[in-house]
C-alpha cells in the first residue's frame, strides 16, 4: 500500500515565550488514505497538543516521495533530488526530480542526511536544492507492523461497508482489437 502524505494547515491561538497570545497557522504532515481521513487524523493529533479551539484551514496532498526523520534534529528540510538517466533512443540525458522531507538541524546537516539516504542509489543523481520546510511536525500512520495491520483491517472494513449496487450495469461498449503482429526472426 502506497503512502500518501497530506499537508494540513492548522490555525490556533499560540502562547509565546513572553506569555502573550497570537493567532498562528502552521502546516503539519499526516499519513492518510483520503482527505477525510487526513482531517480526522490531524484533528486527533492536534487535540493532544492544543487544549483550546483550533481550525483546519487547508488540506492538500504533499509531493514528498519519502520522509526521513533523524534523531536529535528539530527542523524539517525539503531536499530536491534529480535522478539522471540516459535515454538511448534520443541520446539525451533525462532528469527526473523528486522531493524528500529530511529532518536536520541546519542546511549542511540536511545535505549530509540526504546524501546518506541516497548512498545506495544505483544511478547518478544531483541535489540541486535544499530549503527549510515550514512543516512543524510529521504524523506517520504506521508505528510498526501492528500499526500497518490495523490500518489494512480498517481500510478493508471501510471497503466492506460500501453499499452494493442493486441494479446491474450492462456494458454496451465495443472494442476493436488490432491483429497480432507476427514475430520475425
Amino acid at each position: 500500500m502506497s503512502t500518501i502524505w497530506y499537508e494540513c494547515k492548522v490555525k490556533y491561538r499560540k502562547t509565546d515565550e513572553t506569555g502573550g497570545q497570537k493567532i498562528t497557522t502552521e502546516p503539519y504532515l499526516v499519513d492518510a488514505l483520503s482527505y477525510t481521513e487526513a482531517e480526522s487524523r490531524i484533528t486527533e493529533e492536534m487535540s493532544a497538543y492544543i487544549s483550546e479551539e483550533f481550525k483546519i484551514t487547508n488540506i492538500k496532498m504533499a509531493n514528498y516521495a519519502e520522509i526521513h526523520p533523524f534523531e536529535n534534529a528539530d527542523r524539517w528540510f525539503k531536499s530536491k533530488v534529480s535522478l539522471l538517466a540516459y535515454d538511448e533512443e534520443s541520446g539525451k540525458e533525462r532528469k527526473t526530480s523528486m522531493y524528500l522531507l529530511v529532518q536536520a538541524n541546519d542546511v549542511k546537516e540536511a545535505f549530509d542526511n540526504t546524501t546518506g539516504i541516497m548512498k545506495g542509489t544505483m544511478g547518478d543523481y544531483t541535489i540541486p536544492a535544499i530549503m527549510e520546510s515550514p512543516i512543524m511536525d510529521v504524523f506517520p500512520y504506521f508505528s510498526g507492523e501492528e500499526g500497518e495491520l490495523e490500518q489494512i483491517e480498517k481500510f478493508n472494513a471501510l471497503k466492506a461497508s460500501k453499499p452494493e449496487v442493486v441494479a446491474e450495469i450492462e456494458d454496451h461498449m465495443e472494442f476493436e482489437t488490432a491483429p497480432e503482429e507476427e514475430a520475425t526472426v
